[in-house]
Order: structure tokens, then C-alpha cells, then sequence
């Protein structure tokens, strides 16, 4: 397996080579020559798989330059029951008829995004003590990531990570599972602005080429396609859960701001799994719906950014979509290049009255997006049919799902986290809070260490600087 460039400057290269880089030299998103084919034989041999089993699976084929050994070792580290609070991993439970909802938030911060960033933070570990290197991770964060990454990587030996948060934009929850960690490779820095603005200024850092090789700069964020790849995994399992025979078709509802997540599944899609429809929601931040509706991608300035009682989803620039595009530009570099121009120069770009937009039409997408008050009518409802309290992105999700729904068709609804990360919008919806896992009772409470910044990519490069040693 050999990856290549959606900006068409990367010679194919093997997957331990990009594992650490997240941004190609040439400024754009790594993906593999071809994607690897599942067949239905293959799918029905798996349907007895453990977890870490199916992992290995559909990993190997992506890492096929780590010895099978060792990366059967590294996924058996990651996906423990200890870990996940499950055997399952990734557990489904009907929330009514033919509907399901795939439990992705059991591990250590309580959220889908430890799934990957487990496996990411054993992985690179294993490459620096390979090679003796070091790593300095910059990521970005609107929630979620940033608690996952550094879960999965303080402690790790070689590595720092520098994680950047719009400053006050976060639940509380979340805020304090990020800035209450002590421990001395983690730097959590929170950007005066909003998720957009964190994201640019690690793009901007990972476009200083001279930078970026002289401090190792790394990163977690779906930009980086091994956190992408460990997602696929459980698209397979949730199909594999609710079917009962290899041509049987399910759908996927994906709550998305940033593309990663539902990337996966589309990726899953073409690897041959049988999705019908893959079916992304978003918040008010309805960028991506926008796209998939009338063919013009429209990213917002920051000011025009709303500030979400989902805000995991508070984004206008979609960093991962760049692969999807790329794909439905016949992967064509040129194409994407002046299409990213045209979001440089002018803020959009329009595929409307091109042949591509018909490709998009046909690549199994439907799309919704939802507001507060369908957030809260959701989380009620659900409640109140299943006795299960989802988040408030999870809402959004089946709220878009259940519109998109077909009969006779399983629609499996992807849980983003669990509800006590957003313990106010809980209680709003159904006046009480949610339970705490053991650990997080006082979380709020304990000393933060943080430092706030403006969205200046020199001063944060000087950050680091003087932060690395």
C-alpha cells in the first residue's frame, strides 16, 4: 500500500512515512493509490470477530509496512476492555425498531474520538522508539480531540503536544478534562477566537516546511490519515451487528463538522462494505449540508461562526473534505489545487454547474442539519422511548437520520459522546443531569493549566519554540 497527495506533490509512500507528518509537503491530505476490497466472503468471515481481530483485519491492509506481529500487538494494547469499559468496544443497542445507536464513547475521555487516537498514540510510540526520534504534535481542537489526543499521549516518551482550543468556546466539561492535566508534555494553549482560527494556524505551521523538519511537528487531527483509517473499524462492526448476510444494505447517521468521521464510512463504502446512505447532520454550522445540496462550498468567516450547544461542530472549514473532494474530482491534483485557491482568494468554491457535482450526487450522501430546539426535542424524545440519554451532536445525528430514514433499512446512528460532557444542555432538556462514570464526579473542579493566546502562528510557533527544550 502506497499513499500519495491530494495536491499531487508526494511521491507514493509507505504508510510508517506519513504516519507522523498529517499534512503533505505540498500543503495537502495523504490517501492510499486505491482503496483496499473487502469481499462478501471476507465479510461474513468476519462477523465472529473480536474487535481488536477486525482491526487487524482491515488495519493491515492500510500498514501493510509494520510486521503483522507487532501490529497485532499494538491493537491488542489499545482495544482492552479495561480501556473501553467494554468487550464490545464499540457496543450497539436499539433505540427502537430496525434503529440503532453505536456506542463510540466508552473510553478514556468519553468520547468516538478515543477509538482512533488510542491506536495513534501506541502507533507513534512505536515509530519513535523504532528510530530514537522525537515528535511535537500540534493539534487543533473544537472539544473533543484535543481531551482524546492528549489522553492517548501524555506520558508517551518522545513525544510533546501542543493543543490549540478556542478560549472559553468548550463545554465545561470538556475544558477542564483538557486543562486539568499535569503532566509535563502537555500544552494546552487557548486561542482568543474560534475552532476556524486554531485549525489555520496549524496549517500555517505545518506549511513552514523548515519549521516543521526542524521541530518534528506532527499532528492528530483527522488531517492525519491513520486516525482516519482507525475509524473504518467500526463502520464494519456496526454493519456487521445489525445485518445478517453480506448483501445486506444499512445506513449511517454521522454528526460532522470537520468530514473526519464521516470520511471513514464513506471510505468503508468504497472498501466494499454494503452502506446504503451515509447520512451527515450538522448544527447551525451548516457547511457541509449547504455543499451537498446546492454544489457550492461556502466556508464561513469567523465571525459568522455560531456558537452551538453542539460545539464540537462549531466549524466552517472542513479540513478533512479535501479527500472526499479529490475523489469526486477523478483525483485530479490540478482540480483540487484550484479549487483550494478559489477558498483562498474568494471563500468558496462552486461545482454546481460542473460534471462533478453529479458524482457527488451518486456517491450516497444525504444530508440534514438541526437547531437547539431539535437538539433538545431529540435528546426528550429518545428518552423517553428508550430510557438512553444522548449528547447533544448525537442528537443531531438521529434528528437527521430519522428524516433520511428508510423502511427496511437498519440505520445505525453514531454516538459522538456521552451526555456528561454536556451536563447543561441535559439538564435543559430534561431537567436533571446526567450520570457520571466513576473518575469524572468533580472533574470541574480540579486546578487547570493553561495559557491564552491570539490566532498568531508566529507567536505560537515561538511558543513552541521555547517550550521543546
Amino acid at each position: 500500500m502506497r499513499y500519495l497527495s491530494t495536491r499531487g506533490g508526494l511521491a507514493p509512500t509507505a504508510f510508517s512515512d506519513i504516519l507522523l507528518g498529517g499534512l503533505a509537503p505540498d500543503g495537502g491530505l495523504t490517501l492510499p493509490e486505491s482503496y483496499p476490497a473487502v469481499t462478501p466472503d471476507e465479510l461474513a468471515e468476519w462477523r465472529d470477530f473480536s474487535y481488536p481481530q477486525l482491526a487487524f483485519a482491515i488495519l493491515s491492509r492500510f500498514a501493510d509496512d509494520i510486521p503483522a506481529a507487532d501490529l497485532q500487538a499494538l491493537i491488542d494494547q489499545t482495544y482492552t476492555a479495561e480501556a473501553f469499559r467494554s468487550e464490545a468496544i464499540t457496543p450497539i443497542t436499539p433505540l427502537s425498531d430496525g434503529i440503532w445507536l453505536l456506542g463510540l464513547s466508552n473510553g478514556p475521555t468519553l468520547a468516538f474520538k478515543d477509538i482512533a487516537l488510542q491506536l495513534l498514540g501506541n502507533l507513534f510510540e512505536y515509530a519513535l522508539l523504532k528510530t530514537g526520534g522525537h515528535l511535537n504534535i500540534l493539534g487543533a481542537t473544537s472539544g473533543d480531540t484535543g481531551s482524546s489526543a492528549e489522553y492517548a499521549l501524555r506520558g508517551k516518551r518522545g513525544i510533546r503536544v501542543f493543543m490549540l482550543s478556542p478560549h472559553q468556546k468548550m463545554s465545561r466539561f470538556q475544558t477542564a478534562q483538557m486543562f486539568s492535566l499535569q503532566d509535563p508534555n502537555i500544552f494546552n494553549i487557548a486561542v482568543r477566537g474560534v475552532f476556524d482560527d486554531c485549525q489555520d494556524v496549524v496549517k500555517a505551521v505545518s506549511n513552514d516546511a523548515g519549521f516543521k523538519t526542524h521541530y518534528a511537528i506532527g499532528t492528530v487531527n483527522s488531517i492525519n490519515w491513520a486516525r482516519v483509517a482507525a475509524q473504518i473499524v467500526y463502520y464494519f462492526k456496526g454493519w456487521l451487528a445489525v445485518t445478517t448476510h453480506a448483501d445486506q444494505q444499512a445506513s449511517f447517521a454521522v454528526p460532522s463538522g470537520n468530514f473526519g468521521n464521516i470520511c471513514a464510512g464513506y471510505i468503508a463504502k468504497h472498501m466494499g462494505l454494503p452502506i446504503r446512505r451515509l447520512i451527515l447532520a450538522t448544527n447551525e454550522n451548516n457547511v457541509l449540508d449547504e455543499f451537498f445540496r446546492t454544489g457550492v462550498y461556502r466556508v464561513r468567516p469567523t465571525d459568522q461562526v455560531a456558537h452551538t450547544s453542539s460545539p464540537s461542530m462549531d466549524i466552517s472549514k472542513a479540513s478533512n473534505f479535501e479527500r472526499f473532494i479529490f475523489d469526486m474530482v477523478g483525483r485530479d491534483p490540478a482540480v483540487v489545487q484550484e479549487l483550494w485557491r478559489q477558498i483562498d482568494v474568494q471563500g468558496y468554491f462552486d461545482l454546481s454547474a460542473t460534471p462533478y457535482f453529479q458524482t457527488v450526487r451518486e456517491s450516497g450522501f444525504v444530508t440534514g442539519s438541526s437547531t437547539h430546539q431539535h437538539r433538545m426535542a431529540t435528546i426528550r424524545r429518545v428518552y423517553a422511548e428508550s430510557g438512553i440519554i444522548i449528547d447533544t451532536h448525537t442528537a443531531d445525528g438521529i434528528k437527521v437520520g430519522l428524516e433520511h430514514r428508510e423502511q427496511g433499512i437498519p440505520l445505525i446512528c453514531l454516538e459522538t459522546a456521552l451526555p456528561v460532557k454536556f451536563e447543561d444542555s441535559i439538564v435543559e432538556a430534561l431537567g436533571r443531569p446526567p450520570e457520571r462514570p466513576t473518575g469524572y464526579e468533580d472533574i470541574e473542579s480540579l486546578p487547570q493549566r493553561f495559557t491564552i493566546m491570539d490566532a498568531d502562528s508566529i507567536a505560537i510557533k515561538d511558543y513552541i519554540a521555547q517550550n521543546t527544550g
